[in-house]
Formats: C-alpha cells, structure tokens, sequence
C-alpha cells in the first residue's frame, strides 16, 4: 500500500517543491543580506519561519514535504485523495503568485494545466493499483 499511495502523493510534493522553490529563488536580496523584515511569503507559518532567521525559509522547505508524506501515508484513500488535492490546490495558487508577477498570465495557466494532468494521472494509477 505504500507505493500508491507516495504515487498518490507526488503532486502535492511536486506543486510544494515548486512553491517552495520559486520562493527561495524569487526573496529580494535584502533579505538574504539579512534584513529579515523584507521577507516575502504569504503565508503567516512560513513568513513567521523567514523572519526568525534566514535559515528559516530552508527549514519550513525540509519538514512540510515531510509532514505532508507522514500524514499521506496514514490517511485512509477517500481522505488522502482530499488532502493529495487540497495540497496541490494550495501550492500551485501560491506559486501562481510569483508565476503571474515575474513570468506573467500564461505561464500560471500551463503550470496549472500541468498541475492538473498529473494528479489525474496519478490518481488513476493509484486506484487502479488500490481496488
């Protein structure tokens, strides 16, 4: 059961890795100068980790993926579908945001149409492979 449901999962990691990359890439060089006020990220958790330390951004990027695998994998399918795609909606937005602002309207809407092929894909398999 492990290896469909990480399947299941790979979405959702893959739409955090994105957002967690193009955040890092995108912080203004005031803040890695240390001027931890110039932090940019909407979320209040991951905003509160970039203004305690530089470091921050760096360990919030490490331990949510890891979060997000432990509760996938405890999570009945019905519910883990939910999270997989709550997930992915949440990450591909917030990377959206930088998409938009830096590379503009289209760029968002292939990486959403992206974004949505490859969770029906991996849904499709993990149910073939769970019923």
């Amino acid at each position: 059961m492990l290896k469909p449901k990480i399947l299941l999962l790979l979405p959702a990691l893959w739409a955090c890795l994105f957002d967690e990359t193009i955040t890092i890439v995108k912080q203004r060089a005031e803040y890695w100068s240390g001027n931890l006020n110039a932090a940019n990220e909407g979320n209040p958790i991951g905003a509160a980790f970039m203004q305690y330390h530089v470091s921050g951004i760096f360990i919030i990027s490490a331990l949510w993926p890891i979060l997000i695998i432990i509760i996938g994998l405890y999570l009945p399918s019905r519910l883990l579908k939910i999270f997989v795609l709550f997930i992915l909606m949440i990450h591909t937005w917030g990377a959206s945001t930088w998409i938009s602002h830096y590379y503009g309207f289209w760029f968002v809407i292939i990486f959403v149409a992206v974004n949505s092929v490859f969770f029906i894909k991996m849904e499709e398999i993990y149910s073939r492979q769970f019923h």
